[in-house]
């Protein structure tokens, strides 16, 4: 089994969690605190605290980092990221307990902070101070269960670690899907009593371990097994909602007596069984049958840099559109990662976190309850339309240990993020490291091979790697003819060869490589405007001489405007030193193929063809605030600075399609940037427009104009990338 998942479970008073930490100063056995209000994160929210038995706020007058510092600690967490003032996590209730909190940083508690005194305030509930903390944890923080009224007497309890112990019969699958549930307590590993165990605490249980939900499974093998064990329980039982991201936030049930085999009595060890995602399932055929299936597309994910995160996108009427991050939460986040085949939510992200999306925003001010089985199913606002592309809500989910990581590494590159890939395969009948052939080597294959590695997404794919130097033992090739889709999770899922490994030119030298960036270019097609601006000219062979030059006299161009949406630049692939220069128009080509210009007949027969080199790629205009980074004159660097976009004018050379010998009839216009996948970008799907084309012999009209993978009976309402085309006679 993979490592253990590492938390914490609190123990609680009688009806609510309490994060409380140990003090060195026990004069105040009262004291505690805990985040809340309206958090998107675990390690955010409202600060609270407890005493004399009741909670309440800080206010932000005079608070610091400093005193973020001494909150995150007293948590559990190393240290503090920020504070938030203005109860930017909402209101809190009750009494302002701290007011004007001043802090070294280095204080254990809250309480030894210098302050206007417990309960003295001049301060409204809007003041409440919040904090993020630093998501890393405190190595061997214990957190004390408050003890009253119906617990005396003080314990100390330490739940460090939980895990799904699997059966003999369920070990060597991937992931591991049932087993006996376990909890670390004192570092020793303990089972639950099953009486009071739910459904909805399974529900939290499997999310946490990356899958969906909870499923029925066969109790008999389990009750003979635990008959044949040693019983070792822990002393609680657990009360979930099925809502929580994590053990730790469900409240403790009663006490369980620890007296020997008669601790469960009328029960035995809690069992958990989960249903993975169908992109998870253990094996091709009864995994699949038992695996979690989406009924419906209705909501996917982009611009992510790892598996099971990105931003959150909703099909509406045909058209795909994103969502709004106001009240964006973990409840919300959490349904969408159930709907998606992966586990509860890590994180719900605000403020277009893994880049902005195009088209319409078709959900605003989203509320779920947390079973929902779709997101679309959650109320939202639907008067509110104020939302920009800025404000796009992402989530990160929790996903199963598939051990991805463990088959490939990057050998002998100058950081993590890169090197020679090395592959698990077989040779002479075990399993030994190797190379992949580098042979048909590109960014496609390189983004599986980063993605599996958790790198994030392919900067570059090397079909030499003479310069990085690896283990001489793994010099074999074990894996050739690689070609990916990109969709894949793990390499050995793309076509290859095999066991019969065949590799032309050998590996060494040869060998394939990556180099890997967690930010990625996003280039963003517009078909809006196309419709609107389509026209004929003709135009004479002797005015052609530069798209003669420059190889473009029977491509289909036109003035186009190319958006960078993503979280990186868009650089050409090769530097400068590899930039043709031409006189024609002055400047050098940074691209050989920059873009495909096709007309096709409606069963996808291309009838009229050709490309268009990058030219120079520059920043023509950018959105408000952000700076032009590349120009094109006195032979400057070229690029596109996110948040900017790079305009062809429709009377520049090679922008128009030439339909000289074109017969009157319908036909599908088809426009594609970066086609040969020469630059890595974090989403290839909006690179491509297709449009319906008619033409009588005097005029041509496109319409039902669309991106990417949605149907020509739908219209994207874009706005960042705009296309004036013609269409032109040669005489």
């Amino acid at each position: 089994m993979s490592a253990p998942l590492r938390l914490l479970l609190l123990c609680a008073s009688s009806s609510l969690l309490i994060l409380q930490a140990a003090r060195a100063d026990s004069s105040d056995p009262g004291f505690a605190l805990r985040l809340s209000g309206e958090k998107r994160k675990q390690h955010e929210g409202r600060v609270e605290v407890l005493l004399n038995g009741e909670w309440g706020t800080v206010c932000d007058d005079d608070f610091s980092l400093a005193a973020a510092h001494v909150v995150c600690r007293g948590l559990g967490f190393t240290d503090a990221e920020s504070w938030a003032p203005r109860a930017k996590f909402g209101q809190g209730q009750g009494r302002i307990w701290l007011d004007n909190v001043h802090c070294s940083g280095l204080e254990k508690s809250l309480l030894e902070c210098e302050s206007n005194g417990v309960g003295v305030s001049d301060c409204k509930h809007s003041e409440d101070v919040g904090v993020v903390c630093s998501q890393r944890r405190i190595a061997g923080f214990q957190f004390i269960r408050k003890t009253r009224n119906e617990f005396p007497g003080a314990v100390n309890v330490q739940v460090e670690d939980v895990r799904i112990r699997a059966t003999y019969s369920h070990r060597k699958r991937v992931p591991i899907t049932e087993g006996f549930l376990e909890v670390k307590d004192a570092g020793k590993w303990r089972q639950i009593c099953d009486v009071d165990w739910t459904a909805r605490n399974s529900r939290v249980i499997c999310g946490m371990y990356g899958f969906p939900t909870e499923k029925r499974h066969n109790p008999k093998p389990y009750k003979l097994l635990s008959s044949r064990r040693k019983k070792n329980f822990w002393g609680h039982s657990v009360n979930c909602t099925g809502n929580e991201a994590g053990l730790s936030e469900c409240k403790l049930g009663r006490e369980v007596p620890l007296k020997g085999n008669s601790t469960c009595s009328k029960g035995g060890p809690v069992v958990v069984s989960c249903a993975p995602g169908r992109a998870f399932a253990p094996s091709v055929s009864a995994g699949f049958r038992k695996a979690y299936r989406l009924e419906q597309p209705l909501v996917r994910l982009r611009g992510g840099a790892k598996i099971g995160e990105g931003r959150v996108e909703v099909l509406k009427n045909g058209e795909w559109g994103t969502v709004c991050d106001d009240h964006w939460d973990l409840t919300a986040a959490t349904v969408v990662c159930r709907e998606l085949g992966f586990g509860s939510a890590k994180e719900a992200l605000t403020g277009a976190r893994m880049g902005q999306g195009m088209g319409p925003v078709h959900m605003n001010e989203v509320q779920c309850s947390g079973f929902e089985k779709s997101l679309t199913e959650c109320r939202f606002n639907r008067e509110s339309t104020d939302c920009s592309h800025e404000e796009d809500a992402a989530v990160r989910c929790h996903i199963p240990e598939m051990g991805f990581n463990k088959r490939l590494r990057l050998s002998g590159g100058r950081n993590p993020l890169e090197g020679r890939v090395e592959v698990l395969g077989q040779r002479n009948g075990s399993l030994v490291w190797g190379e992949v052939c580098s042979e048909g080597w590109g960014t496609m294959e390189a983004m599986v091979v980063c993605r599996q590695l958790g790198l994030g997404f392919a900067s570059h794919a090397f079909q030499e790697t003479w310069y990085w130097q690896s283990d001489t033992s793994a010099n074999a090739v074990v894996m050739s003819g690689v070609k990916c889709s990109g969709a894949e999770l793990t390499l050995d899922q793309c076509l290859h060869h095999g066991k019969h490994v065949a590799c032309p030119r050998g590996g060494g030298r040869f060998a394939a490589g990556v180099s890997c960036a967690l930010t990625a270019p996003d280039l963003v097609l517009n078909a809006a405007v196309v419709e609107q601006t389509t026209y004929l000219e003709d135009r004479p062979l002797y005015a052609l001489q530069c798209a003669l030059e420059e190889n473009c006299l029977s491509s289909s161009v036109f003035s186009s405007q190319i958006h960078n949406n993503g979280q990186s630049d868009f650089r050409p692939l090769s530097g400068p030193q590899s930039w043709v220069w031409h006189e024609c128009h002055r400047h050098f080509h940074s691209m050989e193929v920059f873009t495909h210009y096709d007309l096709l007949s409606l069963n996808g027969t291309k009838v009229a063809e050709g490309h268009k080199a990058s030219f120079c790629l520059e920043d023509t205009q950018c959105d408000e605030g952000i700076q032009k980074r590349y120009e094109c004159a006195n032979f400057g660097q070229q690029g596109v600075t996110v948040g900017c976009w790079d305009l062809y004018r429709h009377d520049i050379d090679c922008q128009w399609i030439d339909i000289t010998d074109l017969r009157p009839g319908d036909y599908i216009f088809q426009v594609v940037i970066n086609p040969t996948f020469e630059v890595a970008e974090s989403d290839y799907s909006n690179n491509v427009m297709k449009c319906k084309a008619r033409y009588n012999g005097h005029r041509l009209w496109t319409y039902n104009c669309h991106i990417g993978n949605t149907h020509f009976h739908t219209f994207d309402s874009f706005t960042s990338l705009n296309y004036f085309c013609h269409f032109v006679f040669h005489y």
